[in-house]
């Protein structure tokens, strides 16, 4: 229940979703990116072999789509939770460029935002939360992409 809900809150925010097992998820970054900026400390088997891992690009400098992983993720908001931690890469690496590719197994996803913090190794460490693609409305209520993030974001669910 907590993957489909998970699933359909992402679709509604206008990501992309793809469920796939460990084995595939490689093969499914290199048919949604040509190149991609790994965080450090994501499982080596999730790379597609022309992966660049991030050794401190500037911000000027990330203008290649990323790909990383999660600490948790919620399904009553679709919403993917970031501590920094291994594989999640520095918040420069996610709020910049125009594209994030993000891998969430399946036993991280719960149901709501209090088993959020139930379930993160440190609940004090900062936290990134980030519910689909930048967008934002101006004023006029106008919706506007990518002003506080990328424009795009992509999740790989990976199914036991």
């Amino acid at each position: 229940m907590t993957l489909e809900m998970f699933a359909d809150r992402l679709r509604d925010y206008k990501a992309g979703v793809t469920l796939c097992a460990a084995s595939e998820v490689a093969a499914v970054v290199a048919s949604l990116v040509s190149e991609v900026v790994v965080a450090p400390g994501l499982p080596t088997e999730w790379a597609p072999a022309f992966a660049i891992t991030d050794t401190g690009f500037t911000p000027a400098e990330l203008t290649r789509p990323v790909l990383t992983g999660c600490a948790v993720a919620i399904a009553s908001t679709g919403t993917i939770v970031l501590d920094g931690g291994p594989g999640q890469g520095r918040r420069v690496l996610t709020l910049v460029p125009d594209h994030h590719v993000c891998v969430v197994r399946t036993e991280q996803i719960v149901a709501d935002v209090p088993d959020m913090f139930a379930a993160l190794a440190d609940p004090t460490r900062p936290l990134t939360l980030i519910s689909g693609p930048s967008a934002t409305s101006d004023i006029e209520l106008n919706r506007v992409e990518g002003v506080h993030g990328p424009r795009r974001l992509d999740v790989i669910i990976v199914v036991q």
